[in-house]
């Protein structure tokens, strides 16, 4: 796929999106602002200030208390798709932009307030999802020879770690706070579902077992509990994570325990890619969406 083709299929897909804030505990939700195009993928400071979200490529800062949208200046990252993860000092932001060259997705870091992106990853394609808590390293979905796996990486590039290789889509990898585990999504039980290893790889275990199709979980700052997108069994194939379906977001102790839904809607590709806990480890952020007509 050509950039051209990547920036053609990206205006194809035509939604109002709803940008939207929950309390997970009550399940009370609020509507921050709707677009008329699509915008995914909400990150939220750690200041609980500002949520940034990309759209069509580029990146954008939503301001909580004003309403007032900037777009953030990312040099030549200007095709930067959902997968987006901020520093845990947020001074820098780590960005999945497909390279113009060859319109495959690598990551790259820059300032915060505005910069020249740095190249991390020199493979591709590279999905980033997760920062170690110390800001050393980068966790991320890469496909090599075929296969999709979870690396990491120093943030200042060089050779890439391979922590999982097995048969099967293994995706969505996040630190949890202490550094000590990856939390990822795998369909390596058939379904897609929630898993949990060491940060060297070792000790897969199984988390979340759900007769549904589990995607991206995202650990609470306290690292007392895991947010996560459901699609219905047989709706989608087990690999597969597309827009504009009827979704589920469901909570779940970090510990292991029963969980349960906490918000029904359209949704799917794009409404919580990344994690967007607000620094309180009660409040997410997330894209709902409605098609036009």
């Amino acid at each position: 796929m050509d950039i051209h083709t990547l920036r053609k299929w990206v205006a194809q897909r035509d939604s109002i999106s709803i940008l939207e804030t929950m309390d997970v505990h009550t399940g009370s939700r609020t509507v921050l602002k709707e677009f008329d195009y699509v915008i995914e993928a909400p990150n939220w400071t750690k200041d609980g200030k500002t949520l940034v979200y990309n759209s069509r490529g580029h990146l954008y800062a939503y301001d909580l208390a004003s309403g007032e949208v900037k777009e953030m200046d990312t040099g030549f990252a200007i095709d930067c798709n959902n997968d987006h993860v901020l520093s845990p000092d947020d001074r820098h932001i780590a960005v999945s932009h497909f390279t113009y060259e060859d319109a495959v997705s690598r990551i790259y870091i820059l300032p915060f307030d505005a910069g020249c992106p740095r190249l991390v990853t020199e493979k591709g394609p590279s999905y980033l999802h997760g920062w170690s808590p110390d800001g050393e390293r980068l966790a991320y979905c890469a496909e090599r020879g075929g296969q999709y796996d979870i690396y990491t990486i120093s943030v200042n590039g060089g050779p890439e770690t391979q922590l999982t290789n097995l048969p099967g889509l293994d995706d969505g990898p996040e630190y949890s706070p202490d550094g000590k585990h990856i939390w990822f999504n795998s369909t390596r039980s058939g379904l897609m579902q929630v898993w949990r290893m060491e940060a060297d790889g070792a000790n897969p275990t199984h988390m979340v077992q759900e007769d549904a199709n589990c995607w991206f979980p995202h650990v609470s700052p306290d690292g007392q509990w895991v947010v996560y997108i459901v699609y219905a069994k047989g709706d989608v194939e087990p690999g597969d994570h597309p827009a504009n379906k009827n979704v589920e977001l469901r909570l779940v102790p970090a510990a292991g325990g029963e969980s349960r839904t906490i918000a029904k809607f359209f949704g799917g590709q794009g409404t919580i890619n990344v994690n967007s806990w607000a620094p309180d480890s009660r409040t997410i952020a997330f894209v709902s969406y409605r098609l036009k007509g």
